[in-house]
């Protein structure tokens, strides 16, 4: 019998991987605080949250200090794949957590933790004003930490960089500029052509059971095979998925009461989330790079599932016993007529519930107002305008109130400035997944038969069990036989739509 070689044998490394545990640790806590913040706090707890969420990003940062001693003396020379991302992780981490100061990041906790819970009742306000205070103070912080952690052309290069290694204002701008005009190009042909994915189906205005609803989620995550002793689900204001470990994966969704589609396609796009959490290489666990590489990776696989997959007809036909047997009024409608209700082409006001052709228009417009409004443009006070403004010169839609506009989102409320651009990242890496996963796997046969293991696998051999060894761009060369960019996502709209 054939013994496994281990992934780690570096002796340096071995011990920054266990000195790693307790930060690992930390992170796993606040992880959980986070989501029990967004599912089960009462909101007067959200001052006391933050000061706890503050302390143990403190304690994060002190014992950072106690593993750069060593991190200065690891050798790379000999070092595998695998041990090069240790390395590169903690290098980032040590640059991160010596330049912010710990007064920076104990305001950004505390703010980040009330301001989520203003923002919830602003949203349900529509009351833009009551949220402002906080908004702006998350934006002071972010302008602040973007100047610590220093650039070299545009301050908000510094944000993207925490959520997509090495990406900058110059990628962003190249792909969304192409992007959008492929997008413009699509949407006016399906339009002119007055395709069948322009239809208005009656579909979005029938009003559903919530309870009856939580049926089919429920029965759609067991067809997805989501483990029932590592996984659970949950109802929060904006849906969400978080981690405590790979075996401690949760997903929230929401229940809105009308248009079922969008609670369905909420439930699956963060199971994909959550597959990746649940498939990441075992043996990389409590160790820096046994994490998802990027937020764009991340976001590649729930787009993947919820789009790909999960708009294809092959999923209608397999969904279509658990749809009809919890909402009756399905019944009336044959697969053809859902799978256009899926896939309807419709510019709206809301970026969750936005379709695959217009999508990215709702993410280029965030991305338009954070680099100015990081880059000292403009003022958070002017953000409202400005949002509603582009959104009609994008979509041709004005938000008719500041719920259906700037507040719809959780993100600001939290300070996470320069995530947004990841979620176009994300469709177009599903672009390049699709192009290359076709090339080994019958997808419509398996999404058909509700096969979905060889999928998975696929998935974890070519970027799932690599965690974070490598950085965004080297994974989807290896991966994916490229740099990220947006050709395939474009080919895969045209092949869909067109």
């Amino acid at each position: 019998m054939s013994v496994e070689k281990p992934i780690f044998t570096d002796p340096t490394v071995l011990e920054l991987n266990q000195k790693y545990r307790t930060q690992w640790a930390l992170h796993s806590a606040e992880a959980l605080l986070g989501w029990d913040l967004e599912v089960n706090m009462p909101p007067s707890g959200s001052l006391s949250r933050g000061v706890v969420m503050a302390e143990i990003s403190l304690m994060t940062q002190k014992h950072m200090a106690e593993i750069y001693p060593l991190l200065d003396e690891t050798r790379v020379g000999d070092l595998n794949d695998y041990e090069l991302g240790v390395v590169r992780i903690l290098k980032r981490k040590q640059k991160y957590y010596t330049r912010i100061p710990p007064s920076l990041l104990e305001r950004r906790d505390r703010v980040a933790a009330e301001a989520s819970v203003v923002w919830r009742e602003a949203r349900q306000k529509s009351d833009f004003k009551m949220f402002l205070p906080y908004l702006e103070k998350n934006i002071e912080i972010k302008k602040e930490e973007a100047e610590k952690l220093g650039y070299e052309k545009h301050p908000y290069d510094a944000l993207l960089d925490q959520y997509d290694e090495g990406l900058t204002v110059k990628d962003m701008d190249q792909m969304f500029s192409k992007l959008t005009s492929a997008l413009k190009t699509i949407l006016t042909k399906v339009r002119k052509e007055n395709s069948r994915f322009v239809k208005d189906s009656p579909l979005v205005e029938k009003n559903y059971e919530v309870d009856s609803m939580k049926k089919v989620n429920k029965k759609i995550i067991d067809l997805l095979g989501m483990p029932k002793e590592r996984f659970r689900m949950d109802i929060s204001t904006h849906p969400f998925e978080e981690n405590m470990s790979r075996d401690d994966v949760r997903i929230t969704t929401r229940y809105e009461g009308t248009d079922f589609k969008s609670a369905l396609f909420s439930t699956i796009h963060e199971s994909g989330h959550a597959i990746y959490e649940l498939q990441l290489n075992e043996k990389l666990q409590y160790t820096p790079i046994g994490v998802s590489v990027s937020n764009g990776f991340h976001e590649s696989q729930s787009r993947f599932w919820e789009n790909v997959i999960g708009r294809s007809r092959e999923f209608v036909s397999l969904i279509r016993p658990a749809l009809t047997e919890n909402l009756a009024f399905v019944s009336s409608y044959d697969d053809e007529q859902l799978y256009f209700y899926f896939n309807e082409v419709r510019p709206g006001k809301i970026r969750v519930e936005a379709d695959e052709l217009t999508y990215n228009f709702h993410t280029a417009l965030r991305y338009q107002l954070e680099k100015k409004v990081i880059g000292g443009e403009i003022k958070a006070s002017e953000l409202p305008e400005l949002w509603n403004e582009t959104m009609e010169e994008y979509l041709g839609v004005k938000p008719a109130n500041d719920a259906e506009g700037l507040l719809q989102d959780v993100h600001w409320s939290h300070g996470s400035f320069g995530y947004f651009p990841t979620y176009t990242l994300g469709n177009i890496i599903s672009g390049m997944i699709w192009h290359n996963i076709r090339k080994e796997i019958s997808l419509e046969d398996r999404v058909r038969e509700g096969d979905f293991e060889p999928i998975k696998k696929w998935l974890y051999e070519k970027i799932h069990r690599w965690g974070a060894a490598f950085s965004p761009q080297e994974l989807a060369k290896r991966a994916l036989g490229e740099p990220i960019n947006p050709d395939h996502l474009i080919e895969y709209l045209k092949w869909k739509f067109e």
